[in-house]
């Protein structure tokens, strides 16, 4: 029988609570069947078996919290050899050449526990329990998680022994691979499984299915409602006391963004500037690309325009893209605009980021963003996703919000929210009186990296293409 543990799925992540058991007590597994939805400090993630047989223990009760390398699970019955698969590519832990048949069942009885794979890849150097000492050592990355197939190697760790032993270079999903089940990263199962699409009916050109795969295989089969459909779950574990106060346990991505908020009010000094505009012109834009044809299928609104335009006043005043280096007292002017966009899911909030954004072209920028959303909504956002942000974006107009003092995410130096956008009463250059479309912008800005005057002229770029979006052609 042997024990699954909590492994860290990434970004250095210390516990993580278990959401859903997709299997119960009894049932059959096989290698890379889903197991159980966990959520981190950051998302949901889906964990796969790295074991065939019976499930005899779900060790850890649903909405409990668990640490990284706490067992969660024990499966009994045949356990799968990968090693076996990895044996017959040719490819041999210890970088020898492949054993005879009779050989490798010798050395296979040999070994009394069964191999544990591992979901972290630091943890590369094959290794292995045996009866007897000196046993030969083998041990692999969890299927669907771990470095990609063409970069298994790791550095020495501080005070290890590098010896004469050579790190192999292992093909992850090959080893995996089990005849008439395709291969597929745990998201793009999610996303499968979403749209109701049978995996193994996907055509693929290599030997895993992709997201790309996956989403084509939709357009040819789903209508356009089908293929956009987003998963939203509503999950609170909360009790009652008995005067009937309702508490509710802070963990996940509520936690998680508690200790951000706090970190960033208290660390950096924030100010926040106002401005209110006509954005008339933009909205008239936003319906002209609507009917573009180089925009079917994508959603555009003023939040589309209002991420392109912080990216073109960020070359005017690059200090807005900046980062604060206490330690080595310096200030960090980033190259790339990885422009967080914040989203408000059922889960709290979270703030992934669309890696340099500055690079891309108006289409480009609305797929993106279009993508970057649907994911985080359904609960689908990665950890990798929400680091490394620059600058950040969020749009509390979508709540009816005039305006607001947004707070500045861990590390970054500016944040712009944008405010409802109605149909208002304006006087004109001409002192008239007139019916406009008007917004209002609030900037917030780390006083440390970025001066009033920086920030202000920031500001006022921003509001110059909002106004008028032909000006983005002389940035």
């Amino acid at each position: 029988m042997s024990e699954f543990k909590l492994p860290d799925v990434g970004e250095g992540l210390t516990e993580a609570e278990i959401v859903t058991w997709r299997v119960s007590v009894g049932d059959t597994v096989k290698v890379n069947d889903l197991l159980v939805d966990i959520e981190t400090a950051k998302s949901i993630v889906e964990l796969p078996s790295p074991y065939e047989g019976e499930v005899r223990e779900l060790l850890v009760a649903e909405g409990q919290t668990v640490t990284v390398g706490t067992p969660i699970i024990s499966i009994g019955g045949e356990v799968s050899d990968p090693f076996a698969r990895v044996e017959t590519a040719g490819v041999i832990a210890n970088g020898g050449a492949a054993p005879a048949p009779a050989a490798h069942a010798a050395s296979s009885a040999a070994v009394s526990t069964p191999t544990v794979l591992s979901a972290d890849p630091r943890d590369l150097v094959p290794t292995v329990k045996a009866d007897a000492p000196g046993a030969p050592a083998r041990q692999s990355v969890l299927v669907g998680y771990g470095p990609r197939p063409d970069s298994v190697t790791r550095r020495r760790r501080k005070g290890e022994d590098a010896g004469p032993q050579k790190v192999a270079s292992v093909d992850i999903e090959k080893v995996a691979q089990r005849p008439g089940r395709s291969l597929a990263k745990p998201p793009v199962r999610k996303l499968a499984k979403d749209l109701g699409i049978d995996l193994d009916t996907v055509p693929t050109a290599g030997d895993v299915v992709t997201r790309a795969d996956v989403e084509g295989f939709a357009a040819l089969r789903l209508d356009d409602d089908a293929t956009h459909t987003e998963v939203a779950t509503t999950r609170i574990n909360a009790s009652a006391d008995d005067s009937g106060d309702v508490r509710v346990p802070i963990n996940g991505v509520r936690k998680f963004t508690a200790e951000a908020m706090v970190r960033s009010a208290f660390t950096a000094p924030h100010v926040t500037e106002w401005l209110t505009l006509d954005v008339s012109r933009t909205m008239d834009l936003v319906l002209r690309l609507r009917n573009d044809k180089a925009f079917t299928g994508l959603k555009v609104s003023p939040t589309l325009i209002a991420a392109k335009a912080i990216c073109l006043a960020i070359r005017r005043t690059p200090e807005l893209n900046a980062t604060w280096d206490d330690a080595a007292q310096e200030i960090v002017i980033k190259k790339s605009v990885n422009l967080g966009i914040a989203a408000a899911t059922d889960r709290g909030l979270v703030v992934p980021n669309i890696v340099d954004a500055g690079s891309l072209s108006l289409v480009e920028l609305a797929t993106a963003l279009g993508d970057l959303t649907d994911t985080a909504r359904a609960g689908r956002t990665q950890p990798a996703q929400m680091s490394g942000g620059t600058f950040s974006l969020t749009n509390i107009g979508v709540f009816g919000i005039d305006a607001g003092t947004p707070i500045l995410n861990p590390g970054e130096s500016g944040i712009l929210a944008l405010g409802s956008i109605e149909r208002r009463p304006w006087i004109n250059e001409h002192d008239e009186v007139v019916p406009r479309w008007l917004t209002t912008l609030a900037l917030s800005f780390d006083h440390r990296v970025v001066d009033g005057e920086q920030g202000s002229r920031f500001l006022a770029d921003v509001a110059a293409i909002l106004r008028d979006p032909a000006l983005a052609l002389t940035y």
